[in-house]
């Protein structure tokens, strides 16, 4: 069965840092694609970043760019999301995903493997 699990989420005061971490089981990220995504209280899910596991290609939503950096670890099956000069408006449960393709796709819908999610709450 293919797995999911991300960790790294907590509290942290505005302009402060987390690091996520999305960790694979049972496949390697050389086939596939893996996008981290955010949802907040009343809002849609929304993607966040995007890493192909093959090459290293990445996406970054306009909101975050500059400010957040995604990395992968083939050797560990593992993928990163660092966080820097967190905002308010970064709180929500972030989550990981894959899809079988060798490109990011910016529709939820188009992921076929999902994390149950991590919190990360920005707050002074």
């Amino acid at each position: 069965q293919l797995q999911l699990v991300e960790s790294g989420g907590g509290l942290v005061q505005p302009g402060g840092s987390l690091r996520l971490s999305c960790a694979a089981s049972l496949f390697t990220l050389d086939y596939y694609a893996i996008g981290w995504f955010r949802q907040a209280p009343g809002k849609e899910r929304e993607v966040v970043s995007c890493i192909v596991g093959s090459d290293g290609s990445t996406y970054y939503a306009d909101s975050v760019k500059g400010r957040f950096t995604i990395s992968r670890d083939n050797a560990k099956n593992t993928v990163y999301l660092q966080m820097n000069s967190l905002k308010p408006v970064d709180t929500a449960v972030y989550s990981c995903a894959a899809r079988a393709y060798l490109y990011c796709s910016g529709s939820a819908r188009e992921y076929e493997y999902w994390g149950q999610g991590t919190q990360v709450t920005v707050s002074s």
